[in-house]
Parts: C-alpha cells; sequence; structure tokens
C-alpha cells in the first residue's frame, strides 16, 4: 500500500505504511541492522534533531502475512488490537538510528537487539517477535512502520534537557541507537557523561561519538551481572566514590511499565509542563539525567538518584524500555 491508495491514511499525522528491507548487517553479536525504504518515507520526520525519536514496526504474523491499512478508517487501530496477534502480526517499538537519503530515496535505519536462542547465557530473554525476525531477516521482506511525518506532531521524544548546562545518559544496549542520535544531536559545546553497558566487547559501537567535552564509556558485561557496573559507575560519576555494595531491586519495586520524565509519570506522581533543571548551589544544580534501559536496572537508579542523591525528579528522565525475561508488547 502506498499513501495515495487511501486518503485517510495519507491524511493521518504519522506514517502507517510498509517499507521494504534494503539491506541487512549483523553488526555484532547482538545487533542486526536493518535499512528500509519505501514511497512513503519521503514524508519522514520530524521537522528538528531526530534525539531519541521512538517508531513502531509491525512485523508478519506467523504465516508471513503484514496486516493492510488499504481501507483504515478511524478505527483502525481498534480493529488492528482485536485481531489475535498470530493472526495480525506483532508490533514492537524501536529507535531511530538513522534517517538516509531524501525524498523518494529516504532510508530508515534501525538497530534491532538479537540474542541467538540457544545460546545458554542468554536464556533470561524472551525470544520475542523482533528477535525472531532479525534473526532471519533478508533483503525485500515487508514490514508496517508507524512513524513520524514531516510537518506533523508526533512525539516519541523524551530528551527534553532544559536550560541543562551538564549532562548525564545512561543506557543498556537496547538504549545505544537512542543515545547516539542525542550525542549525535547535541550542540557542540555540550558538556557530560554517558555509560553505555552492552553484553560484550564485540559490541561497542566505534561510530558513537560525541561532543569533545562530553566522555563516552562502554561498560561490556562479558557475562557480569546486568546493571551492576553501570550501577557503580554512574554512582561513581555523580558522589566522587565508588559504592560500597550493589544496589539491589526486588520485584515488587518494579514497575512494568516503568516511563517517569519530567512531564509525564506512569505511577501517577505529580509532574510539570516541563524540564525544571535546579539552578541554586545544590550538588546536582545544571545537571539532567536521561536513563534508558532494562527496568530493573532502571528501577534501581532511580531510586538512588532521586531518593537516596536527592535529584528533582524534574531534571531526570528514567525510562524502562524493556523487561528481562518479558517479551515486551507493542
Amino acid at each position: 500500500m502506498t499513501a495515495e491508495q487511501n486518503e485517510y491514511v495519507a491524511s493521518l499525522p504519522m506514517i502507517l505504511d510498509e517499507v521494504e528491507v534494503l539491506r541487512v548487517e549483523r553488526v555484532s553479536p547482538s545487533f542486526v541492522r536493518i535499512e528500509l525504504g519505501g514511497p512513503a518515507l519521503a514524508e519522514l520526520g520530524p521537522d528538528g534533531p531526530v534525539y531519541d525519536q521512538r517508531i513502531k514496526l509491525i512485523f508478519p504474523n506467523a504465516a508471513g502475512g503484514l496486516p493492510s491499512f488499504a481501507n483504515a478508517d478511524e478505527s483502525w487501530w481498534t480493529s488492528w488490537i482485536e485481531i489475535p496477534e498470530h493472526e495480525r502480526g506483532s508490533m514492537r517499538t524501536y529507535t531511530i538510528r538513522d534517517i538516509l537519503g531524501e525524498g523518494a530515496a529516504t532510508r530508515l535505519v534501525v538497530d534491532i537487539v538479537v540474542h541467538d536462542t540457544d545460546h545458554a547465557d542468554e536464556k533470561d530473554h524472551e525470544d520475542g517477535a523482533g528477535n525472531r525476525w532479525a534473526l532471519q531477516a533478508a533483503v525485500g521482506q515487508r514490514l508496517v512502520t508507524l512513524a513520524p511525518r514531516k510537518g506533523q506532531e508526533f512525539g516519541g521524544i523524551e530528551w527534553e534537557p532544559g536550560a541543562a548546562r551538564r549532562l548525564l545518559l545512561v543506557g543498556d544496549e537496547t538504549a545505544v541507537p537512542a543515545i547516539r542520535g542525542v550525542l549525535r544531536d547535541l550542540p557542540a559545546d555540550a558538556r557530560g557523561a554517558v555509560f553505555v553497558e552492552v553484553p560484550v566487547d564485540a559490541d561497542v559501537q566505534d561510530d558513537v561519538t560525541a561532543p569533545a567535552g562530553v566522555e563516552v564509556t562502554w561498560l561490556p558485561r562479558n557475562g557480569g551481572a546486568r546493571g551492576e557496573e553501570l550501577h557503580a559507575a554512574v554512582l561513581a560519576h555523580l558522589t566522587g566514590t565508588a559504592p560500597a555494595e550493589a544496589l539491589t531491586v526486588t520485584e515488587d519495586e518494579i514497575d512494568p511499565d516503568l516511563w517517569e520524565t519530567p512531564v509525564y509519570s506512569s505511577s501517577g506522581e505529580e509532574v510539570a509542563e516541563a524540564t525544571a533543571v535546579p539552578t541554586d548551589d545544590s550538588p546536582y544544580a545544571g545537571l539532567y539525567a536521561w536513563i534508558a534501559g532494562e527496568s530493573k536496572v532502571v528501577t534501581g537508579l532511580r531510586r538512588k538518584l532521586v531518593n537516596d542523591l536527592g535529584l528533582d525528579r524534574g531534571q531526570v528522565a528514567f525510562m524502562g524500555y524493556w523487561r528481562e525475561g518479558v517479551s515486551m508488547r507493542s
């Protein structure tokens, strides 16, 4: 389906259309890079910096078919979601890695985190739709994307540092595309620190570059406990002292829908209209922190930063991109 085939879909404030796989590359043990193209991407936004822009991809159903939106109307979402997932296909959320080209030649690049299902050390992962599809992805296959359209409000960008004078970005492998996008779009005089945890040394991405005043530290787990080195590095950076013991988080502390930003709260906390970075003489005045990844790890950092160190929730964005052992939904 092209946008011209459906007047309603063409009028949507986002792109809802099929795209074709133009290139597939297993760039490292944990990342498959997919380059997508199609006529609808000529209108791909956003209008400004991409930062950590999220999109949706719909993967084919068990029979290899994709849903058709050729006759979509205002009820398209309700109609689609009511179809059993094994028939309608699976929708998952990803971050744009790159937008290449322009006009009809525009390509959308997405990195999908993968794990080979027969690896014993990855048994904590759920074999989700994105993982299964990416491991067999080939040029010519098709997906459906739901993505921003130029000139339209779409949302999906959480990076809002306000008047921050220093920055802190923290994430695991699922946050690498978002962190790369933020660093790419920062002003040249930005200052701060970045801590990125990935499964193994080979997953470090050399093309993740930052302004001169922003230091990037990669933390491969190499079989170590998820989040352990990341917690320690972040706390040492903020306090000047390495923690005496590892952070522990109980299962009942974890919000499976964890998404706490200055302007939104998944737990119903009071929020502000915009990022509010303190300007007083407190230790963390001028700091904006963006933290994304596995929900348990992010929960531990949120508790430490907000409850123990006293950072204001208006200067921090905490986002649970996924939950260990759970196949994430749309």
